[in-house]
């Protein structure tokens, strides 16, 4: 469900691109995005609406290759 707000390589929403996302999060943050993402939206004085889900219940093999994925995302 994640191309209903963001982009990533021209395929999705166009306003949440999330191309380059692993040269501008470690690992880490985009763990905390996926999993604590009203925590993160803090964090980073994010004002974007709607707010992100957390998929806090992701199976942890699941967690790791997506942000595995999205941390090899780099421009």
């Amino acid at each position: 469900k994640c191309a209903t707000c963001h982009a990533l390589d021209g395929k999705g929403m166009a306003k949440g691109p999330l191309d380059g996302v692993g040269s501008k999060l470690t690992a880490d943050e985009i763990r905390a995005w996926i999993v604590t993402p009203a925590e993160m939206t803090k964090k980073a004085n994010a004002t974007r609406k709607p707010a992100m889900k957390a998929y806090a219940s992701l199976p942890k093999e699941d967690l790791d290759a997506l942000v595995a994925f999205l941390a090899s995302k780099k421009k």
